[in-house]
């Protein structure tokens, strides 16, 4: 089973999503220069939505991060078993060594790992209970030169990265290249976000002025450039329901929870990139929720003729071009795989009726496409996630 949601948003002029000049990203797209806000930046924007309890709860969402030794040592420290806090440290650099990750030489006073780990919270505790568990043997083994934990002890400390109930980890997987038996195969993806038109680049040459400078001072205390851009985007993820409850060893319930937060995190999380600059905070106009028994169809080609704007505007538009392809593509291979259609739209929305004339009696009369089993807009975004939630018995 497999959720696809669609989205239209247009973002006044900002720069949500900078390359390494500080200019927005951008890309060419059906031969035009496009705004573009990378898949990775609106992942971030996701999960920093996590953060809210009544989402997701914090032993069920995730940490990236270069500093696991420390974290681990401070949990062991908090636990207040006498300890000290340079035995501690010592410990839990023994346990991530074991890992064969390997530490940043250039770390000194805090030991990072070379690579950024994506784990569980709930991983990282049972890291710290291995500790305790095992405190004294790997105490002795980090006092040797050339000390290595045992093979039973390695064994233990991979299993506590090998399963987690993290909902985040679950939906974007993970990769640690110097173990591949530690990977997490992600439940979703997530597209690059799109203008629907062509954008240019724009400059905003800025000045200050010094606000104790002298009476007879002139010109600015400081001044510069600095590039942006006003784009309405199309954006679009998907979520094998499968793969995330296999991830999330099968709990359905926390598997529902986490789809419908990953769902409303993608409406609801706008970057944060240059904000108290632009203030850009534009919610989506249109959203489209699909969910399929199986195949994906990202809806991007609505776009590869950039919308100009020059009819009804860009927003309304964009979601005219985005519903007719969608229309051409369901004609061209049918909805039989598609189970429901919910959508919300502050702009006109019209999907095409299915066509009920009869059939020519010809036997060679060709065959129609199947049409959906349920096609709904309703007219605000909590309706269209209950009513998504609803099709799986799920969290409403």
């Amino acid at each position: 089973m497999f959720i696809e949601i669609h989205a239209i948003q247009n973002f006044a002029p900002s720069n949500l999503n900078r390359d390494d000049t500080g200019s927005p990203k951008d890309c060419e797209f059906g031969g035009h220069r496009r705004a573009r806000v990378s898949s990775q930046c609106r992942k971030r924007a996701v999960r920093e939505y996590f953060s809210q309890e009544e989402l997701i709860p914090a032993p069920q969402r995730s940490v990236r991060t270069k500093k696991l030794a420390g974290t681990v040592a401070k949990l062991l420290i908090d636990r207040d078993n006498g300890r000290k806090p340079e035995e501690a440290a010592a410990v839990a650099a023994s346990l991530v060594e074991a890992l064969g990750v390997g530490f940043d030489a250039k770390s000194k006073d805090e030991k990072k790992t070379s690579v950024l780990l994506f784990l569980g919270n709930d991983q990282i505790d049972a890291l710290a209970s291995l500790c305790d568990q095992h405190w004294d043997q790997i105490v002795a083994e980090s006092h040797k030169k050339k000390g290595a934990l045992p093979k039973e002890l390695i064994s233990s400390l991979r299993c506590c990265l090998q399963g987690s109930r993290a909902a985040d980890l679950a939906l974007f997987g993970r990769m640690i290249a110097e173990d591949p038996g530690l990977n997490v195969d992600a439940a979703c993806q997530v597209a690059h976000a799109l203008s629907t038109h062509r954008v240019a680049p724009e400059f905003d040459y800025y000045t200050a002025v010094d606000d104790l400078g002298r009476e007879d001072e002139t010109g600015a205390g400081m001044l510069g450039t600095q590039e942006f851009n006003s784009a309405c985007f199309h954006r679009y993820a998907n979520i094998n329901f499968t793969q995330l409850q296999s991830n999330l060893q099968g709990d359905r319930e926390l598997a529902l929870r986490g789809a419908r937060a990953f769902l409303e995190g993608f409406i609801m999380a706008i970057p944060k990139a240059k904000q108290n600059s632009t203030a850009a905070q534009n919610l989506p106009s249109f959203v489209m929720i699909v969910i399929r028994d199986k195949g994906l169809a990202s809806l991007a080609n609505a776009f590869a003729r950039p919308v100009d704007g020059g009819k009804e505007g860009l927003m309304a538009d964009s979601v005219g071009a985005l519903c007719k392809y969608w229309e051409k593509l369901g004609k061209m291979y049918g909805h039989e795989n598609i189970t429901t259609l919910t959508c919300v739209s502050t702009e006109d929305v019209s999907f095409a009726e299915p066509d009920k004339t009869p059939a020519s009696n010809e036997v060679s009369a060709p065959k129609k496409p199947a049409v959906l089993k349920k096609v709904t807009t309703v007219d605000s975004v909590q309706d269209l996630l209950k009513e998504v939630m609803s099709a799986f018995g799920g969290v409403q």
